[in-house]
C-alpha cells in the first residue's frame, strides 16, 4: 500500500467541496493505493499524473523511490488544467 500526502492547497480545494464528492474521492484514492499505475495517467510532457474521479480529477506526483502519492490539487475537470 501507497502512503497518501496532501498539499495544503489540495486539502483547502477537497474540503470545498460537497460531502458526497468528497467521499468519492477519498474512496478511489484509497482504492488507486494499493496499484497507482494501473488508476493514475501521466500527463503530457509534465510529471504530474491525474485521477479521473467523475467530474473530479486529481492531480498528484507519483514518487516510486519512497512509494508516496502527493496530492497537488482536486478540482473539476473544467478547471483543473489551467
Amino acid at each position: 500500500m501507497w502512503r497518501i500526502e496532501w498539499s495544503r492547497t489540495a486539502l483547502k480545494e477537497l474540503y470545498g467541496l460537497e460531502k458526497d464528492a468528497i467521499d468519492r474521492i477519498i474512496s478511489k484514492l484509497e482504492q488507486a493505493a494499493a496499484d497507482p499505475t494501473h488508476y493514475f495517467t501521466r500527463l503530457v510532457d509534465r510529471d504530474e499524473y491525474k485521477l479521473r474521479i467523475g467530474d473530479y480529477r486529481l492531480i498528484a506526483f507519483i514518487i516510486h523511490e519512497t512509494d508516496t502519492i502527493f496530492v497537488r490539487n482536486v478540482r473539476h475537470r473544467k478547471n483543473i488544467y489551467e
